[in-house]
């Protein structure tokens, strides 16, 4: 049995492996700030101990896993390190931890998370896993042979791992404040792909995955005829949408998800393919994508006062537009009120033009003042530069929240990854 210490233990990644080790029978505990984030939840569920920055017990046989949102010379990173103690990046660990399992790595620009929870919940439920999800959930089983877990290429951490397969969502230029254009994601997604020990899953309608120069041997899906595994006559009908696959010649039959817009069929459709490539039972996969719940902080909604209020962590130009689409396809009737918190000043920079040809796919616009990052606290752009491009927008602060409540029957789509959820809870106690 380990002893494991997390610094920065209420991070999306950090609190899911923490979770993971405390199911496997390790000893788990972890320092963070005091600030009340949504996955330490999960944490206090299985009563694990979550202690402020500097007030953790430590002990000689601990090993320290550290995240990557600190640098080195943080207090609690050097405070271990004068202890004596072993200090390990989350996806260093991680990457030597996987080795005993056949591990399938969910990367790409969009939609990590959800494909990876979509992966996790029906692989899952055929064949004994583990699995780390992006929205902080972590599961371990004792008897699993498969370790299902989303890949982040910030920084091209996910070059730290040696997955049996790896599913590529999309290659899109996110990140500016590390990745200088379109081509250096695309080399970085390369070189990741060169690490796999086996075959790759790809979006074969993403310009950017067909441009990928890789001798893996790769299953492309997609709508498109030249995919390897395609979906076709997509259905809204019974709170999901429904389509039919085909894989090569053979027709699979028609599949559902109880998720909305053409990218969760593409979600849908990696999912399929990786337990192709596994050969696990499809019917049994079949059953469990139609009981997928989805993921925390992906669509995550709720009513009030007549509307639809919906949480969605869509802070890319991409992805707003993924989000909005869908919002039209499950509420085509209803009005669309974007709710938009820029996230990082770098990358409202870089995608102005971007995040205001997605924004205006909404019928009314709000924008919040750009949340920083603890590496990025301000940059040269304001959300004023922003609302100039967007005909239909106007901003709104905390204190204006209340210029939300005109709206009835209308959908309310509060997106970003910041803390864009506090103008929502501010609105419901209105």
């Amino acid at each position: 049995m380990g002893n494991y210490h997390f610094i920065g233990i209420k991070g999306s990644g950090m609190s899911a492996l923490a979770q993971l080790l405390h199911d496997l029978g390790h000893r788990v505990q972890g320092e963070d700030t005091e600030d009340y984030i949504f996955t330490q939840a999960a944490l206090e569920s299985r009563r694990i101990p979550i202690y402020t920055f500097g007030h953790a017990p430590l002990s000689s046989e601990m090993t320290v896993i550290a995240s990557n949102a600190f640098q080195d010379d943080h207090a609690a990173l050097v405070h271990c390190r004068l202890a004596g103690l072993t200090v390990r990046r989350y996806h260093h660990f991680l990457g030597d931890w996987m080795r005993g399992f056949t591990s399938i790595a969910v990367t790409g620009s969009h939609g990590k998370t959800t494909t990876t929870g979509m992966m996790a919940h029906a692989l899952g439920s055929v064949k004994a896993s583990c699995s780390l999800v992006g929205d902080g959930t972590g599961t371990g089983h004792p008897d699993a042979s498969l370790f299902i877990f989303e890949s982040c290429e910030y920084k091209r951490h996910f070059l730290a791992y040696r997955p049996e397969i790896a599913v590529i969502t999309n290659i899109d230029f996110d990140h500016p404040d590390y990745f200088a254009d379109i081509h250096d994601v695309r080399s970085a997604f390369e070189e990741m792909a060169s690490l796999v020990r086996g075959n790759l899953v790809a979006c074969g309608d993403d310009e950017q995955v067909r441009l990928m120069r890789t001798d893996k041997k790769t299953l492309l899906y997609g709508f498109e005829p030249h995919n390897e595994l395609r979906a076709a006559d997509v259905a809204v009908a019974g709170g999901g949408v429904s389509f039919s696959v085909q894989w090569r010649s053979a027709q699979l039959g028609r599949f559902f998800i109880p998720a909305f817009g053409r990218h969760n069929v593409l979600n849908a459709l990696s999912v399929i393919g990786t337990g192709l490539l596994l050969d696990l039972d499809m019917e049994q996969i079949r059953a469990h994508m139609s009981s997928f719940s989805g993921v925390k902080r992906r669509f995550t909604e709720k009513r009030w006062r007549g509307n639809v209020l919906i949480d969605d962590y869509a802070h890319h130009p991409s992805e707003i537009k993924a989000t909005l689409e869908a919002v039209r396809s499950k509420y085509p009737e209803k009005r669309v009120v974007g709710v938009f918190q820029p996230h990082t000043f770098s990358r409202v920079e870089k995608l102005m033009d971007d995040f205001a040809v997605s924004l205006r796919e909404a019928d009314d616009v709000f924008l919040c003042p750009i949340f920083g990052s603890a590496r990025e606290a301000f940059g040269k752009v304001s959300i004023e530069q922003l609302r100039e491009q967007i005909p239909n927008a106007q901003l709104i602060s905390e204190s204006t929240v209340a210029d939300l409540t005109g709206y009835d029957n209308s959908v309310l789509v509060f997106m970003g990854a910041g803390d864009i959820q506090k103008y929502q809870q501010l609105l419901e106690r209105l």
